[in-house]
């Protein structure tokens, strides 16, 4: 296919299937997956070389303009008042998911533990691609503002993905090193800084990694949010808000590619500029909002294509019912995860909103997709029945999370008008 002739068809069928999703009252977002689906089961061959080789690298611009928009709408206040919970948020549904899917993994699939640890934690972790926008989309519209549950799980779900993603990689290291050779190990680790890389592989760097990551992804965000509203806050700026949003994405994807070689969460790192800038420049911030706003049209329907087209239903089948046995003990881990943080937070919640916590830390779909083939590229045995489950977990979870997000959001979170 032409490559302009699938650009049309990209965009027109991804906006054709928001609204007729839309139009029986289910999320558009899900219309947009379902077309990628179809689009990438039926028309694959037709698809031009080039989107995949883009593929990445839109999917990346996508998730930092909705981490943006994320950051520039948390307030100082606010975050104060859901911290402990969503620090808890952050680290305990992800372990208890990967804590219960590892002995599912030896049970039904014969993985070793450290395969088995692997394969856990491409799972336990919240899909920001899905959950972000929506708890976006919610606190536009002033749902669940009592107590700012939307921001809380916006904070707790970037933590979350910190965790699952560390740990996958030093699994992945170890499991490399135990399964497939010294060889393999080394192209996991190049960079500027090997040795320092290296060190956070090991079994003592393992420790530290996590905290370190998320220190480090705060500091540079802050930095960079300072150095920002300085410069676009300036009284006699020549810059127009389209210049400072330009720059603004352009240093968000510097910070994306300069943690492929330093150990810090780039994704926290750039809801934290967004963050900053609130806090320091706040007219700016909004300024940079609405234009992050009408970029978004756009960045979504790249986003929730490129996931549907991602996935190759054949390869979901493969995992079998002892896939789906897999995921839902996970599920059922990381629901008690969610209200155990909660319990251990003191969040001052309501039984529906903890259920919408629950709710909302269902849907897998970004980080799923996106190491799911990992273990399989570097020749780790079991492998393809990783890719399988992880692409099984897409199709299960990131539907049923967006219908009950967007569905019972606004039933089970205070209403506008309620405040």
């Amino acid at each position: 296919m032409d490559f302009t002739l699938f650009i049309i068809v990209f965009f027109l069928g991804g906006w054709l299937g928001s609204r007729l999703i839309a139009w029986v009252r289910l999320p558009g977002i899900l219309g947009m997956v379902v077309f990628g689906i179809v689009l990438g089961t039926f028309a694959r061959p037709a698809i031009p070389d080039t989107i995949w080789e883009l593929a990445p690298f839109l999917t990346s611009v996508a998730l930092i303009v909705i981490l943006l928009r994320a950051g520039l709408g948390i307030h100082r206040q606010t975050l104060n008042r859901v911290g402990a919970p969503a620090i808890l948020m952050g680290f305990v549904p992800a372990l208890l998911e990967a804590a219960a899917l590892t002995p599912m993994f030896m049970w039904l699939f014969a993985f070793p533990l450290t395969i088995a640890l692997l394969a856990a934690f491409v799972l336990a972790a919240v899909s920001p691609a899905v959950v972000i926008p929506s708890m976006i989309a919610l606190k536009e519209r002033g749902f669940g503002r009592r107590a700012d549950v939307p921001t809380l799980i916006l904070a707790g779900a970037s933590l979350d993905d910190v965790v699952a993603i560390t740990l996958f990689t030093v699994l992945l290291q170890r499991a490399s090193r135990l399964f497939v050779g010294d060889a393999a190990t080394d192209t996991q680790v190049q960079g500027l800084f090997d040795g320092l890389t290296a060190f956070f592989h090991t079994d003592v760097g393992a420790l530290v990694a996590i905290p370190v990551a998320i220190v480090g992804g705060l500091l540079v965000g802050a930095l960079l949010g300072w150095v920002l509203s300085w410069w676009f806050g300036r009284p006699r700026s020549s810059l127009r808000p389209t210049d400072k949003t330009l720059v603004l994405l352009m240093l968000s994807l510097l910070v994306v590619e300069v943690a492929e070689w330093l150990p810090f969460a780039a994704l926290l790192s750039v809801m934290t500029i967004g963050f900053i800038l609130l806090e320091r420049s706040e007219a700016v911030a909004h300024e940079l909002a609405n234009q992050l706003a009408k970029v978004w049209i756009g960045a979504e329907i790249i986003l929730f294509v490129l996931i549907g087209m991602a996935l190759e239903v054949e390869v979901a089948i493969a995992a079998g019912w002892n896939g789906l046995a897999v995921i839902g003990v996970g599920l059922i881990a990381r629901s008690l995860g969610v209200l155990f943080a909660l319990l251990l937070g003191r969040a001052q919640l309501t039984a529906g909103e903890r259920l919408f916590c629950v709710l909302a830390y269902l849907p897998k779909a970004t980080v799923q997709a996106a190491l799911g083939s990992v273990p399989l590229a570097a020749g780790i045995p079991g492998g393809e029945i990783i890719l399988a489950v992880a692409v099984l977990s897409i199709l299960v979870t990131a539907p049923i999370g967006l219908v009950a997000i967007q569905t019972l959001g606004p039933r089970l979170l205070d209403a506008p008008e309620a405040r």
